[in-house]
């Protein structure tokens, strides 16, 4: 196993609603962050085609307005579809930079959209999905709710790679479903930038001694398209909405880059994963700091780490 790990963490605004003109931007800012030679390329939460931050989709409770349905199938028709053209250039983007690629998406099956972070592989393409599990307050309005058959973690030659969306991270039970699969990668994209999340970050790399990587988009009111700020009446604003707070954490619960906030930026951040191992010996909460006779943990439909 690689003990040496570039990561870039990718702090940058979707063309906001609009699939094709992002996926432009990522294949840019994967080239960008190429000529480091990352091993791990980091996307935000639902990047494509953006975390909707501040709409209100014209809800309220009991109610739904027609310009809150334009809005919705705006989205609607700008989400990803799995397999489908987008996850093939994501594809072709880590096989290129020989990067291992993690993104958000905005994830369309069926008739119903789901917050899905994808996996990818330069060997094998297309290594898994997380679908987040439990949308948070008003994005269950947006949002299904995923299953255990996503909590996916993946062997790559770095170490195991895990992905929570978000809130997920404080759902106790939820990260321990990760350090039960031995995650020394663990990846958090985010549309949080408050200073508690920068505290729960830290907490989850020292309790999990695991490095994580947290991403934030980076976004202004006025990158929403014209109808949508004209039609979005709750949320009459300008400037910046989400400033990011990027940044990689070491198993000692220690900044190892950023955080960054208030500017789109490529965050790199060279990882030793022996830190790991060395982490270890103070701390294993699946192991040697468990005590299973008293406390049972079990969870249902989790798969295997997937070989990528």
């Amino acid at each position: 196993m690689y003990k040496q790990l570039k990561v870039a963490v990718v702090q940058a605004s979707p063309i906001h609603f609009n699939r094709k003109e992002t996926v432009e931007k990522v294949s840019n800012l994967v080239n960008e962050a190429s000529l480091q030679k990352p091993g791990l390329i980091v996307f935000p939460e639902s990047f494509i085609p953006a975390y909707p931050r501040g709409l209100s989709f014209g809800t309220v409770v009991g109610s739904r307005s027609e310009k809150g349905k334009d809005i919705w199938e705006l989205y609607y028709n700008n989400a990803v579809e799995i397999p489908g053209e987008e996850v093939r250039i994501l594809e072709d983007l880590s096989k290129k930079s020989g990067a291992y690629i993690s993104i958000g998406v905005t994830e369309k099956a069926g008739k119903s959209l789901y917050c899905t972070q994808l996996f990818i592989s330069p060997l094998k393409g297309l290594a898994g999905i997380h679908r987040k599990i439990k949308p948070t307050a008003a994005e269950r309005i947006i949002w299904a709710e995923g299953d255990a058959s996503t909590l996916t973690t993946f062997r790559t030659p770095f170490g195991i790679v895990g992905t929570l969306i978000c809130w997920e991270n404080f759902m106790p039970l939820a990260r321990m479903a990760m350090y039960s699969k031995g995650v020394s990668i663990y990846i958090a994209p985010t549309a949080d930038t408050r200073d508690t999340w920068q505290t729960a970050i830290r907490h989850i790399a020292y309790e999990g001694k695991c490095f994580v990587i947290s991403c934030n988009q980076f976004s202004r009111f006025e990158d929403y398209p014209q109808e949508i700020r004209d039609a979005e009446e709750s949320y009459k604003q300008t400037g910046i909405i989400s400033g990011g707070n990027s940044a990689v954490i070491s198993p000692s619960g220690e900044y190892v880059a950023g955080p960054i906030n208030g500017t789109e930026e490529i965050l790199f951040a060279d990882l030793d994963t022996s830190q790991v191992e060395r982490g270890a010996f103070d701390l294993d909460v699946w192991g040697h700091y468990n005590r299973p006779d008293i406390f049972k943990f079990s969870l249902d439909g989790i798969p295997e780490t997937i070989d990528c």
